[in-house]
């Protein structure tokens, strides 16, 4: 702790008279002396040296050691980095970035890509060469054969250095639309280079891959804000700025298999609710610090504001008690914090490394961890944007104005730095790969730091030589399971055409290996009967020995399997895993045009003849599925279900297909489904089981038949009219991620969580509501003149401040309408306003907490 204050000298003029009190009283004296500090850290804050700023660092490990390898000028407002194969540095430098307070000039094509090189070899840059310059606002760099894919403010272009000078000879534009509307947090970033040989971003729902005709743009789930990276399993994990962690539990574009399912978990699962930091200087200078809750007594920032830049640690240059966790960086708090990788079957969870410390944090200002990156050596390296200014100028409070001018953080502008860490008694090995022939790279896919291996893999689908698949084949049974996983991926990305491999690699007891088998046996031969035969009896004859990941691998092969074989293997997955919504998911992305039949298939079997929230809520979705498909006879078919006596259709399953039909996702409102006659369902009412009003309106609005009035049951009085697609997107996520503790009708479920229906935090004051599900809430809380406390329920409800504004905005709509509610749509910006008001909340609120706020004046 050394490092922790630098000590500055200032003359002190005390009065005599309280001199003799500090003498008598040392609190009087220690509070003094606390007010001298805090003054002295709202002055000016002056750049320091790159010797300096080494002095500032502290490390929660004394095993660990940071350097310096570039600083400017070599480098200035540095926002990404990348290796290349032969070890130089390629940097993207946002020049245009907040010149001044105003943010003036943000368009100038001043940015660049640049190239730094270690002659002699010492760890520190010792030059530097312009690949590429007269950018606006570049932000990402991925090195590919023969160039860069470079992105620029909105364009994404394939920059081509022909005679291997360095330097960028012409530019081919790859996508006019990459960047969207250009904002650099809010806009497309990372070209990440994924283990299954896509190019994935952050704040994006685009990919890229090199075809041997060019480049191609695929869709994808959106991930993310800024920064994306991969783990040893090729899972993708990014994060938001108020939210430190996400990830992938399932593989890429796995959940979009089938266009009649609109998946809602999976894809960017949040890995904690643990938002807290620990800086080591106070952090006025934030956009929220005007907040009341954002800052501590001392001006410290209290949580994540800007969360960015995540990575995987997979080098050797650290101990290996590092190995798999994630790093993510927090720049307008000066630190980077550490997280340790959870795993639970196909679940992953993430929790801090340090209690109430952090893995580096810096006494100076300026210190501005950006984003991340591995290096040959094994090593970690930290990308340091080193600037005064971080936030963007539309984002400018005049609070935030009034103190960086104070502090002079506007100057100076154009500096920046990369920084290494690795352990002091094992500084990493670092290794050049460029020039090695097709054996030796080979022999890599094997090696110990991760992204020697990603390089070699990178190396050898790019190269594109046909004669090292040999080498592939021969080695692979040798291999660790790493490197078993490269070399796969290796041959899908040469195109290697025999399925041999990849039936062997399904065979893996590692389930990531046998799990990246079944996929590439997937895309590349489903078409092949012979081949399908035998995963059809691989995953049939080995279904319930297998790893949860593997077995939910397996049920998205089932999509090309025999009807009953796949519904019977998806029902034990189902049975695993009743409560998870991603099981669930995983099922209906599997079920393409198949939900019908799968729907016949459960109800005609006597245990789903019985109540169970999860039959229920499956039922519910296959009915949704049923109903987005549009097929007549399927849809007509679940509207003559209603007329099924109790004995061979129970009333909850009845309200479940209702519910599901309900639900049906309509491009536009013009596209109703058309039925030939009016069903008895709207005729006589009293005939159907509890179905209340707003049900049949819901319903009758997603159909038409010949007389239908205009208004059929359509208005329900003085309620509010709702955007339908809302409250469909509310009733998804609310099934998924509400209904195991509150019921599947907002009953409430004993032991678990009070009802929902008719409950005043639900209809009440929308801030209320929206901070409920914001952070939480704990327990005794009354409802309906009912308290409700241990053991009646459990003690807290959790956060959900992992999910986006929209979809906390869609669940609240959606049960403020519901069950005999009737109150106005929530916003997503009252979400986003409730989540900015409320910033440095880092506990569950308490009933009590709620009820005593003056929404008028505390929000």
């Amino acid at each position: 702790m050394q490092n922790l204050f630098r000590i500055r000298i200032f003359r002190i003029v005390i009065p005599r008279k309280l001199q003799s009190v500090l003498r008598i009283n040392p609190f009087i004296a220690l509070l003094c002396f606390a007010t001298l500090c805090w003054q002295c850290e709202r002055g000016p804050s002056p750049a320091l040296s790159p010797e300096e700023a080494l002095n500032s660092f502290v490390l929660a490990d004394s095993n660990l050691k940071i350097e310096l390898v570039a600083a400017e000028p070599l480098v200035q407002d540095p926002v990404a980095i990348s290796f290349d194969e032969g070890g130089r540095l390629w940097v993207v430098e946002m020049l245009g970035f907040m010149q001044d307070i105003d943010g003036k000039g943000e368009l100038d094509k001043v940015g660049r890509i640049s190239v730094l090189f270690d002659d002699d070899e010492d760890g520190k840059m010792d030059r530097s060469i312009v690949f590429l310059d007269s950018l606006v606002l570049p932000r990402a760099v991925a090195i590919v054969k023969g160039g860069a894919l470079v992105a620029e403010n909105i364009p994404l272009w394939f920059a081509e250095d022909t005679d291997g000078d360095f330097k960028a000879d012409r530019k081919v534009l790859i996508d006019s639309t990459y960047g969207g509307h250009g904002m650099p947090e809010h806009s497309a970033n990372g070209l990440w280079r994924g283990m299954d040989n896509w190019y994935y971003n952050a704040k994006s729902s685009s990919r890229y891959r090199r075809t041997s005709t060019g480049w191609e743009k695929g869709e994808t789930e959106f991930r993310g804000q800024w920064g994306i990276c991969h783990d040893d399993a090729g899972r993708l994990f990014y994060n938001y700025n108020w939210s430190q962690l996400h990830a992938d539990l399932v593989p890429p574009n796995a959940l979009l298999a089938n266009k009649n399912h609109s998946p809602s978990s999976g894809i960017d699962h949040g890995l904690t609710l643990d938002r807290k930091i620990y800086p080591i200087r106070s952090n006025t200078a934030v956009n929220r610090g005007y907040v009341p809750g954002t800052l501590d007594e001392e001006g410290k920032l209290l949580e994540f504001a800007s969360a960015c830049g995540p990575l995987i640690y997979r080098g050797q240059a650290l101990a290996p008690s590092f190995y798999g966790d994630a790093f993510v960086c927090e720049p307008t708090a000066n630190l980077i914090k550490r997280n340790r990788i959870q795993e639970d079957g196909f679940l992953l969870n993430a929790e801090a490394a340090y209690e109430k410390l952090e893995f580096l944090a810096s006494t100076d200002e300026r210190f501005r961890p950006i984003s991340l990156s591995s290096g040959p050596d094994g090593a970690l390296y930290v990308v340091d944007m080193y600037k005064g200014i971080i936030q963007h100028g539309p984002y400018m409070t005049p609070y935030l104005r009034k103190v960086t001018l104070e502090r002079q953080l506007d100057r100076p502008i154009n500096m920046g730095r990369i920084w290494r860490i690795t352990s002091k008694d094992q500084p990493g090995r670092f290794s050049t790969l460029a020039g090695l022939d097709g054996s030796v790279l080979v022999s890599l896919l094997d090696d110990p730091n991760g992204w020697t291996r990603d390089m070699a893999q990178r190396l050898l689908v790019e190269n594109g030589d046909q004669s090292t698949i040999s080498g592939i084949l021969s080695a692979i049974a040798e291999m660790s399971p790493k490197g078993q996983l490269h070399s796969l991926w290796t041959l899908e990305g040469l195109n290697y055409g025999e399925p041999e491999p990849f039936l062997e690699g399904m065979q893996s007891s590692d389930p990531f290996v046998a799990q990246a088998a079944l996929r590439i046996l997937q895309q590349r031969f489903k078409e092949d009967p012979e081949v399908w035969t035998r995963v059809g009896a691989f995953v049939q004859g080995n279904f319930d020995q297998k790893d949860p990941l593997l077995q939910m691998q397996m049920v998205f092969t089932t999509k090309d399997l025999p009807k009953t074989a796949a519904f019977e293997i998806a029902l034990r997955f189902l049975e695993e895993n009743k409560d998870s919504p991603i099981a669930r998911d995983v099922i209906l992305s599997s079920l393409e045009d198949k939900e019908a039949a799968m729907l016949d298939y459960v109800m005609s079997k006597p245990y789903w003849r019985s109540y169970g929230q999860d039959q229920e809520i499956f039922i519910e979705m296959l009915a949704t599925a049923i109903t987005n498909r549009g097929n007549i006879d399927e849809v007509s078919g679940l509207l003559a279900m209603q007329e099924y006596t109790e004995t061979k259709l129970s009333s909850w399953a009845k309200n479940a297909l209702v519910n599901g039909m309900i639900n049906h996702k309509r491009p536009e409102d013009s596209l109703l489904i058309e039925l030939a006659e009016q069903p008895k369902i709207f005729k006589t009412k009293s005939e159907w089981v509890n179905l209340q009003e707003s049900q049949l309106a819901a319903l009758a609005g997603i159909f038409n038949w010949p007389g239908k009035p205009q208004e059929t049951m359509e208005s329900t009085g003085d309620s509010p009219v709702i955007d339908r697609t809302v409250l469909a997107e509310g009733r998804r996520q609310y099934v998924n991620l509400c209904a195991n503790c509150h019921g599947t009708q907002g009953e409430g479920i004993a032991r678990f969580a009070p009802p929902l229906k008719s409950s005043e935090w639900v209809t009440g004051k929308e801030e209320k509501l929206a901070m409920i599900l914001l952070h939480g809430m704990e327990g005794p809380v009354k409802v309906a003149g009912k308290t409700y406390d241990i053991p009646d329920i459990l003690p807290v409800m959790p956060s959900f401040s992992t999910l986006q504004n929209h979809e906390i905005a869609a669940i609240a709509t959606y049960i403020r309408n519901t069950w005999g509610h009737s109150e106005p749509e929530i916003s997503s910006g009252t979400i986003g306003h409730i989540r900015f008001r409320t910033q440095g909340k880092i506990s569950p609120w308490k009933a009590t907490e709620l009820d005593t706020l003056n929404f008028n004046s505390d929000l």
